[in-house]
């Protein structure tokens, strides 16, 4: 059994903390995905009783939100970097979830010293985006639903429960789900609406799309060894997923630090938020944790 306990970082980040009832045999970095928030790792907690996942919400997202710009992967970067030096943290096996591995990787790049290995969820290689677009147009198509979300508002948490619960991504509903959406949903002078800024949400995506980004180079450049897992479906529970199996393996060919885990049954959301995607991505960092150098 862990613990969540939640607090505030000197750097105004907001910050979930699994700890374990006894001592932990370990401690992690895990980063969310574009719109999420730390309450995404609760199912990954559940598999790794043992280890203490450090788990902050985003500059822009969950109890972050308020924090300014800019954003960029860099700068969230530089965000869990103070966080880990603050708390005193040796280097440490990072898990990152969609435009979470994206930070994992700049993270690994911009501060070495504080990474031990990668495990990137359906995040951190290059989007195959469509070549008849341009790359800003591919990535807004792609994060179109999520856009969508974030501008509009909802009259009761029954009603933004209800408008998840009809999401194709999810045909089943847990306690974890429940939680990690009742959490999203925050109150802004009496109209509740989703917790991540737009704002933060539109400058990291133009972020990941331009040309020689931060993440890009990091993931060119990368001096550590990381686990990419490809979820089997993608955003919207279609076949392929956001990362096409094809592609997966057109990019780790040009990066051999990466290898690649197949997690089938699974899509871009459940691969953290059920309990199958999460057993899976424990796996995978139990065998990091066993392989990082001591």
């Amino acid at each position: 059994m862990s613990t969540l306990r939640e607090f505030d970082a000197a750097s105004g980040l907001h910050v979930g903390v699994w700890e374990p009832d006894g001592e932990a045999s370990a401690t992690i970095l895990a980063v969310h995905g574009i719109t999420s928030s730390h309450r995404a790792w609760a199912p990954l907690a559940h598999q790794l009783p043992d280890v203490r996942i450090i788990a902050p919400d985003l500059r822009g997202r969950g109890g972050s939100r308020s924090l300014p710009g800019p954003y960029g992967m860099a700068r969230h970067a530089d965000d869990v970097a103070a966080l880990l030096d603050e708390l005193g943290v040796d280097p440490c096996v990072v898990v990152g979830h969609s435009m979470g591995g994206y930070v994992a990787v700049t993270l690994a790049h911009r501060h070495p010293s504080l990474v031990s290995r990668l495990v990137l969820v359906d995040g951190g290689l290059p989007l195959k985006g469509d070549p008849s677009l341009d790359p800003e147009e591919s990535l807004r198509r792609t994060l179109g639903p999520a856009a969508e979300r974030l501008s509009r508002t909802f009259a009761s948490a029954e009603e933004y429960r209800t408008f998840w619960q009809a999401h194709p991504a999810f045909a089943d509903w847990t306690p974890h789900l429940e939680s990690y959406v009742d959490y999203d949903l925050v109150s802004d002078g009496g109209r509740l609406h989703p917790a991540t800024s737009y704002e933060a949400m539109a400058a990291d995506s133009r972020d990941l799309v331009t040309p020689g980004n931060d993440a890009v180079v990091a993931l060119r450049d990368l001096a550590v060894d990381a686990t990419f897992l490809r979820a089997e479906r993608g955003m919207v529970d279609d076949p392929g997923g956001l990362f096409p199996a094809g592609w997966v393996a057109e990019q780790v060919e040009r990066q051999p630090r990466v290898r690649v885990v197949e997690v089938p049954d699974v899509n871009h959301y459940t691969i953290t938020l059920s309990d199958a995607g999460a057993s899976a991505v424990a796996d995978v960092v139990r065998e990091a944790l066993a392989a990082a150098p001591v």
